[in-house]
């Protein structure tokens, strides 16, 4: 399968693709036959208001929330149709980083990076330390905040030791939930830039949920707008600028987009 990005004219494949996915809690409906693609090698923005369904939609592709009806396929197979074994190894192509870091704070940083490890692998502590050096290496942290636990690191660190473990075990799609929230404007365009070079080293593919109009910007090769339980919109950065929708309009309308998106604004 393949997916025609406008911009450049060029095709990818898809390594994720979602059709008619239905999620909801009792009642309530969250996500109401959303669609929505991933191509391998891009970083994919993801957008929408406050309780739109953007978090839910990528535990639901992880698996950390069950769907009411649609389609998940990853990879090409429908995660409907795996056995759990085949289900255990295709997560191990997944790295995580979740809006908070959500590293255990009883674990040192190398001990959290060493968790999926444990987990998944059958490594020698030896060769589980030298592949967490690796990986704190990887994010730009110091060597000896291998030995800190995650209280005694800053927030920019602790982003960075969030990312390390997701990359625990080389994965190939990297899921991140507001990876710069809470980040000043230093640390957050030092992420932005971090987050480039590894796309492009590893060869990954990204989605990432996200708020922060300067990330957007920066490293997103599209963006998918959700609203009212669908995506509404995706495209280019310069597509959705374009868009007649009212609420896109208003997402970027602020000052701060108009300063930010100026160059990529269509007259």
């Amino acid at each position: 399968m393949t997916l025609t990005i406008q911009g450049g004219q060029r095709q990818c494949e898809i390594v994720v693709s979602v059709r008619g996915l239905d999620v909801g809690f009792g009642d309530k409906t969250i996500l109401d036959r959303l669609d929505i693609e991933i191509a391998r090698g891009e970083i994919l923005g993801v957008i929408g208001a406050s309780g739109s369904g953007k978090s839910v939609l990528a535990r639901t592709i992880l698996g950390l929330v069950p769907k009411r009806g649609g389609v998940i396929e990853i990879f090409g197979q429908d995660v409907d149709t795996l056995s759990a074994r085949e289900r255990r190894t295709m997560e191990q192509r997944f790295g995580v980083m979740f809006q908070h870091g959500a590293l255990f704070s009883s674990l040192t940083v190398a001990d959290n990076i060493q968790f999926p490890m444990r987990e998944s692998l059958q490594l020698s502590p030896r060769l589980m330390a030298e592949m967490a050096m690796l990986k704190i290496e990887l994010v730009g942290l110091p060597h000896d905040a291998a030995g800190k636990y995650p209280w005694e690191l800053s927030g920019g660190m602790t982003k960075r030791a969030a990312l390390a473990r997701a990359l625990a075990l080389d994965p190939e799609i990297l899921f991140l939930d507001e990876p710069t929230s809470g980040l000043d404007p230093i640390a957050a365009d030092a992420f932005d830039e971090l987050l480039l070079t590894l796309k492009a080293s590893l060869d990954l593919t990204v989605m990432m949920i996200t708020h922060d109009l300067s990330s957007l910007h920066a490293t997103c090769d599209r963006i998918a707008a959700i609203a009212h339980g669908k995506v509404i919109a995706t495209g280019t950065l310069s597509d959705l600028l374009a868009h007649d929708d009212a609420w896109l309009q208003a997402y970027f309308a602020g000052e701060r987009g108009r300063t930010i998106f100026a160059d990529e604004r269509v007259d």
